[in-house]
Parts: C-alpha cells; sequence; structure tokens
C-alpha cells in the first residue's frame, strides 16, 4: 500500500508497507524532508513496524514521537504528517495527480445560481459523471452568503441588505457569513473525489484542499498559511474563508467534497458592517476598526489586476496538477436551475435558520 501527504508548509511525506495479520509490515518512510540524525529514519520506520493497522494518526503519530531520539531534528516532517500519510496507504487515497482536472470559469451568474451550480456539480463528481473540478466563480451582484446552520437575523442587518440591493443567500456548507461584490471578491470551488481526502480528518481536509493556493499566493508574493480551522491568512491578517460539504455517492457509495474558498481581493469595509451584523463588538469605535481590519485584500498586498491574479491562481492549479477547459453542461444548469427555484432561492431554505 502506498500513500502520500504533502505537510502544510512543509514538505512531502511518503509511506509504503503491508498489512498482514492486521499488522503493519514492511514499513518505509520516504519524502523530500530533511531529518537529522540519519539514523531517525530507521527508527520512524521501526516505530511504525507491527503497529496494528487501525491504529489512528495520531497513534502512530506517538509511537513515531517515542521512538526519535532526543537529538532529531525534523525540517518540512511532522510526526502527525507520518501518521496521516499511514492512514492515506491504508485506505487506498487517491492523489491530485491521478486526476484529469477540469475547469470551470463561466460569465457573471446570481448568488444562488452559484450555490445551485456548487449543488448540481459536486453531486455529478460523486456519481462518477464529472471529473474533478475547479470552478471560478463571478458575480452578477452583490451577496451575503452564510452559512447553513447560522442564524439570518442574527447575520443580516435587513436595513443595510436594502439599501445596498444585497441580494441573501445561504449555502449548504458551514461556516461563516461572507460579503462578496463583484470585482471585490474571488471565489472558487473544489468539487473532489472522496477518495483524495482519504485518511484525512475533517480539519486535515483543509489543510489538504488549500495547499494549492498557498503555492499560487507565494508565486505572487504572498507568504500565506493555513489557519485552523478553515481560514487563509497572512501577516495583515486573513485574506480567505473556505467551507466543506460531503456529499454521499450513488447508492451511499463513495461521495465526494466540495471546498469552497471567497477571498478578499478588495473590500467596501462600511458596507461589510452595514449588511453583516457583527455583534456586540461592533457598537465599539474600536470593534469596528477590529472588524474592518481583520480582512486584508489581496489587491493591496499584490498589486495586480484582480483577473490577473485569477489568471495566475489558474497557472498555478494547471502547473501542478494538469487542467483543461470545460463547462457547465446543459443538463447540469438545467438542474441547477431547477434548485434555485425549489431550494436556494426560497424563504424556506434562505430562513430555515431564522
Amino acid at each position: 500500500m502506498h500513500g502520500e501527504y504533502k505537510v502544510p508548509g512543509g514538505k512531502l511525506v511518503v509511506v509504503d508497507l503491508e498489512v498482514e495479520d492486521g499488522v503493519l509490515r514492511d514499513v518505509r518512510v520516504a519524502g523530500d524532508f530533511f531529518l537529522e540524525p540519519d539514523e531517525a529514519i530507521l527508527a520512524i520506520d521501526g516505530a511504525l513496524e507491527g503497529a496494528p493497522a487501525s491504529t489512528d494518526a495520531a497513534g502512530l503519530a506517538a509511537r513515531v514521537t517515542a521512538a526519535l531520539p532526543d537529538s532529531a531534528v525534523m525540517l518540512g516532517l511532522t510526526a502527525e504528517g507520518v501518521g496521516i500519510a499511514v492512514r492515506r496507504a491504508l485506505a487506498h487515497a487517491t492523489e491530485w495527480s491521478d486526476y484529469d482536472w477540469q475547469l470551470i470559469h463561466e460569465s457573471p451568474q446570481s448568488p444562488a445560481l452559484h450555490m445551485a451550480l456548487d449543488e448540481v456539480i459536486t453531486t455529478e463528481v460523486a456519481a462518477g459523471r464529472r471529473p474533478p473540478t475547479l470552478r471560478v466563480w463571478e458575480w452578477d451582484s452583490p451577496a451575503v452568503i452564510i452559512g447553513s446552520f447560522q442564524s439570518l437575523r442574527n447575520e443580516v442587518d435587513p436595513g443595510g441588505v436594502e439599501r445596498h440591493g444585497v441580494t441573501v443567500v445561504r449555502r449548504v456548507s458551514g461556516g461563516g457569513a461572507m460579503f462578496v461584490e463583484p470585482g471585490n471578491t474571488i471565489t472558487y470551488s473544489l468539487s473532489v473525489p472522496e477518495a483524495l481526502v482519504s485518511g484525512l480528518s475533517f480539519a486535515d481536509s483543509y489543510a489538504y484542499l488549500d495547499d494549492w493556493v498557498l503555492g499560487a499566493l507565494g508565486d505572487m508574493g504572498i507568504k500565506a498559511w493555513y489557519q485552523p480551522l478553515n481560514d487563509i491568512a497572512t501577516e495583515a491578517g486573513k485574506i480567505a474563508g473556505a467551507a466543506q460539504k460531503r456529499m454521499v455517492g450513488p447508492d451511499g457509495g463513495p461521495g465526494a467534497v466540495l471546498h469552497h474558498v471567497t477571498m478578499s481581493y478588495d473590500i467596501d469595509a462600511d458596507k461589510m458592517l452595514d449588511v453583516l451584523r457583527i455583534g456586540k463588538e461592533k457598537l465599539s469605535d474600536k470593534g469596528t476598526r477590529s472588524a474592518k481590519k481583520r480582512v486584508d485584500p489581496l489587491r493591496r498586498q499584490t498589486g495586480l489586476a484582480r483577473e490577473q491574479v485569477i489568471d495566475n491562481m489558474i497557472a498555478s492549479f494547471r502547473n501542478r496538477y494538469g487542467l483543461t477547459g470545460g463547462e457547465v453542461t446543459a443538463e447540469e444548469m438545467a438542474r441547477a436551475e431547477t434548485l434555485v427555484r425549489t431550494k436556494f432561492a426560497t424563504d424556506e431554505w434562505v430562513a430555515r435558520v431564522p
């Protein structure tokens, strides 16, 4: 069995192993990390040899940590990363390069239609009728997107929404509210087979699916990192928030994961504070300043036009994993438009948590 895991902010860990009588055998750990002293790699292999195949990633990491000499130095490698790579091997996880990725980047669409397209496309990936897909959104109007479990009245100021002509929609994933305007936001979705994140915890899957965009930002001179549970941050502040939804496959079989990210290219902080209820903190000047500073736009950090940032991100993904152009099919669009009418544009869905 073979498993790979890229340590967030670190290096690739590769594990090859066999399972005999329910325990790990012939374990070999490799990768492009740095490790001192040389014999520490043998200690890692030995720590995993004979471990029950049912041991979780934390238990495997504990075995590795206990076996390493006090003098061991790991750069780009963690005991937790080794444990995750083992679990991915045992789960027969796939890798990014195992797939033919498709790009969808079409004309501006309504907020409710974007919500519906996420559901339809990810369902198609789960059913095996569509390849793994990167979809870059374009917005036709300003919107507030609230998480699946958020209270509408707690998150949205109805007066501000009316003043600024903002549409309120609810997405299928959890997480917090996002304020977006055309031209000021970069939003994308990854719809991926569940096998790509096999062996990863829910939290680890966020870091794993965010890794490519951290590299893309780095190519543009931005040192960014994954900040648990679902943020992408820089020294200047948060620049993006992610959310996920797992969807089961046909007949309850292996499904797909929707991982979507909203990045702040530019932001009208005053308008954001007028349409979102920030909470009691908003009542003080200090709180208002804090809320405005919390999200730091990509426009200021890159100095690039929004379209150029998007082009750079797409090019980075293509260089890493390959990416061919695609489109929403007529059947997918028809299903999405039906979902808009029956779900995403209805008061029952938007206010399902009043």
